[in-house]
């Protein structure tokens, strides 16, 4: 896609999108096609042969899906609900616990509440018959573990396999004493392993009818080694595959807190660490892992699209024909229907 046709795309489906609720209706194209019905491959030999958005719908489209696969993904329920257990660490919960008491509703506008925005869209994920509903961080605001049982309580009759990965308040107690990855560590352990099933919670993959879903976990802004070699193994297997991350991946044009690989991220422009009570960026800014991590993902011949969560925004950015999509709080019920589709033959 040239960089023209690149900032019209992205102005049109941003100018759809400003509420920051949900996707507006938007036909993606790599170059201004008009009838085309689907976006155009921009790589030559890539396995992506474009992709479309309408509301919360998104369909990506290659060549080797020999038959459809829906998901159903959402971010940042930012659950609150906590009992007696939690007593002992009300002094870091309490701001995230106020936060998303009562939200309203990202179609209606009515007041609801997160518990119900979440059991709505695993309402949702049922009734499309999804193969897979994916929780992609920020479910909780802080690890409580009547959360996370609550959460456990309403997927276990789910009819829908289901996977997760961390965002940063699944893990965080605001002002308890550590780093982002020790911390990250102590409290997957303590609290989130059961939201992983087994998997690895720095990454895992899910095999979905001939695609691959990647989860992989950059909830402290940075990437591991080890998260580096598994996504590269990934992407060796040919397979198509779709990239889940809580927190968006920098685009050109964004700011240094939107997303994971941004040049100029580290301590001088870290504006939240204050409020949220944990420790500023890196003074030296990102490793090279992270920004390798960053260059890998947006030259993968067989990645369909990177989504995540992180802004309560929903946006898209598209890098190297590479579709980023954030999806809006689902706190407010927003949520995206991704479907991995043949490409038309009209």
């Amino acid at each position: 896609m040239n960089s023209s046709a690149h900032n019209m795309t992205r102005r049109r489906l941003l100018q759809t999108a400003a509420a920051g609720s949900f996707l507006g209706p938007a036909l993606i194209q790599g170059a201004e096609a008009p009838g085309s019905g689907f976006a155009a491959a921009s790589t030559s030999g890539s396995l992506r042969a474009g992709f479309a958005i309408d509301d919360v719908r998104v369909r990506l489209y290659s060549p080797q899906v020999t038959e459809p696969v829906k998901l159903v993904m959402l971010a940042d329920t930012h659950l609150f609900r906590d009992d007696e257990r939690g007593a002992p660490f009300r002094e870091y919960s309490g701001r995230m616990a106020k936060a998303y008491n009562q939200t309203k509703h990202f179609r209606t506008l009515q007041p609801t509440q997160p518990e119900a925005c979440f059991e709505e869209t695993i309402q949702t994920a049922q009734k499309e018959h999804a193969a897979a509903a994916l929780l992609v961080g920020d479910i909780v605001s802080f690890p409580s573990e009547a959360a996370i049982e609550w959460v456990q309580s309403r997927l276990a009759p789910l009819n829908v396999p289901w996977r997760y990965t961390a965002g940063n308040h699944d893990w965080h107690y605001e002002g308890l004493p550590g780093t982002s990855a020790d911390l990250r560590k102590e409290w997957s352990e303590k609290r989130l392993l059961p939201l992983h099933q087994g998997a690895n919670p720095l990454m895992s993959a899910l095999d979905v009818g001939g695609v691959r879903v990647v989860m992989l976990d950059n909830s402290t802004y940075e990437i591991l080694p080890e998260q580096l070699a598994f996504f590269k193994a990934q992407v060796a297997t040919g397979k198509p595959l779709v990239l889940m991350v809580h927190i968006p991946l920098y685009a050109p044009g964004r700011p240094v807190g939107f997303g994971c690989g941004h040049p100029a991220w580290g301590a001088k422009v870290d504006k939240g660490f204050t409020i949220e009570r944990r420790p500023p960026w890196r003074q030296e800014g990102h490793t090279a892992v992270t920004l390798e991590f960053h260059r890998e993902v947006f030259a993968a011949p067989n990645l369909l699209g990177v989504f995540a969560g992180h802004t309560h925004k929903a946006s898209l950015d598209v890098l190297h024909g590479i579709p980023q999509i954030v999806a809006g709080a689902n706190a407010t019920g927003a949520h995206l229907i991704i479907e991995v589709l043949y490409p038309p033959t009209v």
